[in-house]
């Protein structure tokens, strides 16, 4: 039996699909256990698709980016430049938003996928760094420094509306969520993703088989680019506000953070890790509003040394070691 009849008898047995209807059933029951916390949980599942956007291009393809937060910010101020110029309708206007990074992201692959690692980082930043200004210099626009408001977001099918306690916010986002979870997983499994990961830990050997190593890439970093542009949709959206800071480096460096905390190549690592850390903020920032990356910082570190793969990278490797334990014990 080939490795990719084993994933897929893995994928398909009971207790994998049980593991993810638990996963996904946690922010439903959240929603009723923690009511006074809908605003961090809607922004937790927001991340969490700009996350999952990362863990393709790094996690499967290999492709190391400081960018990403360019994508979200541009879908975040398309999606605000659509209801602030009357296309109000929430739905057509985050597709719109994932579309003008899907346009922008596949026209930066071009670039990025022509050198190597330290290339592929410095020239995701420098795309980074070219978005910010561009927001900033066109403030008549983007509004600048202060952001842009004043726009409102119609109710979901012209019945939800966007409330100030974030219920409609928390299920419209969690839905999406799961649209977009489901679709990257079945990029993933598919013959590309499998052609990703052979990309990612074999670049040389591609060729040979006659597969583009390069229109691959771009695809994928393509792709990645149109999910964080829905990412940053969501969060225009939802709050009603997009920040210049969306298109920020800092930002583009906690997207890559919550990914390395959770696991890269996995999926559910990049929700995992936004979970973690932006809980961690919230608690260590109550904690200690100064400080509070220093206790960050050892966090990771702790993380990267002693938990391989991830956090979740972690747990799937502690179940194999338990079940041999226990089973050499009960012989």
């Amino acid at each position: 039996m080939n490795h990719r009849s084993v994933a897929v008898d893995r994928l398909a047995s009971p207790r994998p699909r049980l593991f993810e209807a638990v996963v996904w059933l946690l922010p439903a029951v959240a929603y009723f256990v923690f009511p006074d916390n809908l605003a961090l949980g809607v922004s937790i599942m927001t991340y969490a698709v700009a996350v999952l956007a990362l863990d393709l291009v790094l996690g499967y393809a290999g492709i190391v980016s400081l960018g990403h937060a360019a994508f979200f910010g541009i879908g975040a101020y398309a999606a605000g430049l659509l209801a602030a110029n009357g296309w109000r309708e929430p739905l057509t206007g985050l597709l719109l938003a994932g579309a003008a990074s899907l346009m922008i992201g596949f026209f930066a692959s071009f670039l990025v996928v022509r050198g190597k690692d330290l290339t592929r980082l410095m020239v995701t930043l420098g795309i980074g760094l070219v978005v910010y200004e561009l927001a900033n210099r066109l403030s008549s626009i983007t509004g600048g420094m202060d952001g842009l408001s004043g726009f409102e977001v119609s109710p979901i099918f012209g019945v939800f509306a966007f409330d100030l306690y974030g219920k409609t916010a928390w299920w419209y986002v969690y839905g999406v969520s799961l649209v977009v979870f489901i679709f990257l997983r079945f990029v993933v499994s598919s013959p590309f993703g499998l052609s990703l990961r052979a990309i990612r830990e074999g670049v040389n050997r591609m060729p040979a088989l006659g597969a583009s190593v390069n229109s691959r890439l771009r695809i994928a970093f393509t792709i990645s680019a149109g999910v964080a542009g829905i990412a940053g949709g969501l969060l225009a959206q939802t709050t009603q506000f997009v920040g210049i800071d969306s298109l920020s480096v800092p930002r583009a460096a906690e997207f890559l953070v919550m990914l390395v905390l959770g696991g890269t190549g996995r999926l559910y690592g990049a929700l995992a890790g936004t979970a973690i850390f932006m809980i961690a903020h919230d608690y260590l920032a109550d904690i200690d509003p100064v400080y509070w990356e220093f206790w960050m910082g050892l966090l990771l570190m702790a993380v990267v040394l002693f938990a391989r793969g991830g956090i979740v990278g972690a747990l799937f490797n502690l179940v194999p070691s338990l079940k041999a334990r226990f089973g050499r014990a009960a012989q």
